[in-house]
């Protein structure tokens, strides 16, 4: 795929968003609701920043602060986050403070981090030490939320805590290995109830049935952004290398569910079952996973071809001009497990199979664009 046939396609993008209503965020969209502080939109404003500092197009930059702006007041106060909510993935979109603050020195994005890592200090958690997902699913881990949580925890802890809670970062990773990953395949379950008594568990080890292509995604970009993110100096050496094999392991472990269009299936062990899918999102992680994997020495080089098969299978299968525009298509919407009051997220087949299939959510379009990123860095 030639690069600037997908700049335009962002490019449309930002055109057709607002700072209120951004063109990605399928869901708020379909609810009729302005954005507001949330995990969908700091994917892609994280993916702007990027393609910012991968480009130097400015026009990036510009969009990105002026969005996260308009939600942060001067006092580091959020419109639309509550830190009592102890919605890890709230936590994401501050990752985007970061480099923002690095960029242009806001000092209301400096206290903005520090308002977000009051949650991280309060939030929940499992005997084991892990975050609960969120306040309304006690004693739950989930894939997903390791992505929302871990990178922002360690990037805080390396710039603005002098490493002081390494340790328990580690022993995060370290719990998610030995109760979500599954000996046989190499893969980890979606998610883990610790008390073992929510409805969609087994009873006996805490897990729900499957292992969903996207929350399999987040995990791999919570191993990489959050090793990317540590200095481990000496006295984590260890604690470092073991995780970096851990992320080794679990690609290649992916690796062995690639279909040979590149892609990876909704549901990756059960490829040949109907209405299984090649699903957009995980798929595009994956590729900037094993690019960015290799960039860092994580990764032998010869992995960048699983990546590109992967990258250039998204978008001759997914991005296609329609009435003169093009839109990015086989993006699941949304997927979870529960809370009790919804039995129909029952984590079944048949769930994972009936959540809606979307064009241009962020979910999807973002990391693609942060697989592009790594293209770009590649071709510079």
């Amino acid at each position: 795929m030639q690069m600037p046939i997908f700049e335009k396609y962002i490019d449309g993008l930002i055109e057709k968003s607002t700072l209120d209503v951004p063109a990605w965020n399928i869901e708020k969209a379909r609810e009729g609701k302005a954005s507001g502080w949330n995990y969908i939109d700091g994917c892609m404003i994280l993916a702007l920043l990027e393609i910012y500092q991968a480009t130097g197009e400015k026009k990036y930059y510009e969009f990105a602060d002026a969005y996260i702006n308009h939600r942060v007041k001067e006092d580091g106060s959020i419109t639309g986050y509550s830190v009592e909510e102890y919605n890890i993935d709230s936590v994401n979109a501050g990752k985007t403070l970061f480099a923002l603050y690095e960029l242009n020195g806001k000092e209301k994005y400096r206290k903005a981090i520090d308002l977000i890592y009051s949650q991280v200090k309060t939030q929940p958690r499992t005997k084991e030490g892990n975050f609960w997902h969120k306040k309304i699913y006690p004693y739950q881990v989930w894939l997903d939320g390791m992505y929302m949580g871990q990178p922002f925890y360690m990037e805080y802890e390396t710039k603005f805590n002098n490493k002081e809670n390494y340790s328990d970062i580690f022993s995060q990773f370290a719990n998610v290995v030995k109760y979500l990953r599954d000996e046989k395949t190499g893969l980890y379950f979606h998610a883990y109830d610790e008390s073992k008594s929510v409805f969609w568990c087994d009873k006996k080890t805490g897990l729900c049935e499957h292992y969903w292509l996207r929350a399999l995604g987040w995990y791999s970009m919570a191993l990489l952004d959050t090793l990317d993110k540590c200095e481990p100096g000496e006295e984590y050496q260890k604690e470092y290398d073991n995780l970096k094999q851990v992320f080794v392991d679990f690609v290649d472990s992916m690796l062995k569910y690639q279909d040979e269009s590149g892609l990876w299936y909704q549901l990756p062990a059960l490829g040949g079952k109907e209405p299984n899918y090649l699903e957009t999102s995980g798929s595009s992680i994956m590729a900037y996973c094993m690019l960015k994997g290799v960039r860092l020495g994580f990764l032998p080089e010869h992995y960048r071809e699983y990546a590109l098969k992967a990258f250039n299978g998204v978008c001759d299968k997914y991005l296609k001009e329609k009435d003169g525009n093009l839109s990015l298509g086989g993006i699941c919407l949304v997927a979870g497990l529960g809370p009790e009051d919804n039995k129909r997220r029952d984590g079944s087949f048949e769930y994972y199979m009936s959540e809606p299939i979307v064009e241009d959510d962020a979910k999807g379009v973002g990391p693609l664009l942060l697989a592009y990123t790594e293209l770009r860095r590649l071709a510079d």
